[in-house]
């Protein structure tokens, strides 16, 4: 029989949907951290436009005559993807998960940070509202003195992060008009150590779940989203962090189980970065290895990847019952409280271009944040 296991981190923080404080609701915020994603569509019928503005975003895929060939991708795709989604309750649990993290990261932060509070949260999605754009304007609106820009990918990719603070410097480049705020930017976390913590204590949890003759044996795979491989090959540091955090939490399990880091999300014919999770799955099984534990290393909370390729489509394909955990976000307040005292803008790795990057507008939003002035 094959048991395969599945645990991810996604906030046991649950912070039980802790509800802002009056005080941070009736003053006017400090600090502000915009919480960056890709977002998911919460309805069925925003399916469709959360696929157009994927496919005619130029950060994330470059299509011949993009602006034809975009929007026929999106038309064909939306049932398919809409069928996908009904299956998971209709929408995209994302942005949810994200304001119960934000809220808990902020009742958090006003008491450990005092000296930057209030902070307020803002939640800035490139594909689905609320746009990034418009967590902007909602943000100056509010008058913030300081704002970090704050993905929610612990690994840098130039097509997840990246396109989310070029987003945030055409915002301002198209205005014309410098930014009220002071900006500085929490660009990647794949080796923090609550990260790393939180993703060892889960799996030493679900191994648990596994009959004590058979633990020993258990296969644990790290799930991640593939990247094509035109983007791996022009230098994108991904699959380097991707595998940093791997090495990080298998360090802290003490190498207790063989691992491997597989990769999942492909689509079209295109070279993909690999192996592809579901050929991994089938051939350990092929071989006689039936314990498995699978990992989704890179996400922070469920969406699509998560709830129906991982879930539904894996199990399904190998007749077996998913079993997901939530985990704490008491990481996302460490990282902000961290990263204010530093003072710096950004990473030393983000002002580096990738060897081989062909967009213009990538080393001036890295400009824009190494350039800022935070005092």
């Amino acid at each position: 029989m094959l048991e395969v296991y599945f645990t991810g981190w996604q906030d046991k923080l649950t912070l039980a949907a802790f509800s802002m404080t009056t005080f941070t609701a009736f003053k006017k915020p400090k600090t502000g951290i915009l919480m960056l994603n890709m977002g998911g569509p919460e309805k069925l019928e925003d399916v469709h436009d959360f696929l157009l503005r994927l496919f005619m975003d130029t950060d994330l895929i470059k299509l011949p005559v993009q602006s034809k060939l975009g929007p026929f991708i999106a038309k064909r795709r939306t049932p398919k993807i809409q069928e996908q989604y009904s299956k998971i309750g209709g929408g995209s649990p994302i942005k949810r998960w994200t304001s119960m993290q934000g809220e808990g990261m902020v009742k958090l932060l006003d008491e450990m940070s005092p000296e930057t509070a209030p902070h307020k949260f803002y939640i800035g999605f490139r594909y689905v509202n609320p746009l990034t754009e418009e967590a902007i304007e909602e943000m100056e609106k509010d008058g913030v003195e300081r704002a970090v820009a704050f993905t929610q990918y612990p690994q840098y990719s130039c097509s997840t992060t990246g396109s989310s603070l070029n987003a945030i410097y055409r915002y301002y480049s198209n205005k014309g008009h410098r930014p009220k705020m002071r900006w500085s930017v929490i660009d990647r976390w794949p080796t923090h150590p609550l990260l790393v913590e939180c993703f060892a204590e889960h799996i030493n949890n679900e191994l648990l779940k596994f009959p004590e003759e058979k633990r020993d044996d258990v296969v644990i795979l790290f799930s991640a989203h593939s990247l094509p491989l035109a983007v791996v090959n022009r230098g994108d540091p991904y699959p380097q962090e991707v595998g940093a955090t791997v090495q990080r939490v298998m360090e802290r399990l003490g190498h207790c189980n063989p691992y491997r880091l597989v990769w999942q999300s492909r689509v079209g014919p295109m070279p993909w970065l690999g192996p592809q999770t579901d050929e991994v799955i089938k051939g350990l099984c092929e071989r006689g290895k039936k314990n498995i534990l699978m990992v989704p290393i890179a996400f922070t909370s469920d969406h699509i990847e998560t709830l129906h390729e991982l879930d539904i489509e894996y199990g399904q394909v190998l007749g077996v019952e998913v079993r997901k955990r939530k985990t704490s976000g008491q990481a996302l307040a460490d990282l902000v409280q961290s990263h204010l005292k530093s003072s710096e803008p950004c990473s030393r790795q983000l002002t580096l271009l990738c060897p081989l990057c062909t967009n213009p507008t990538c080393g001036e939003a890295k400009a824009f944040f190494a350039n800022q002035k935070l005092s």
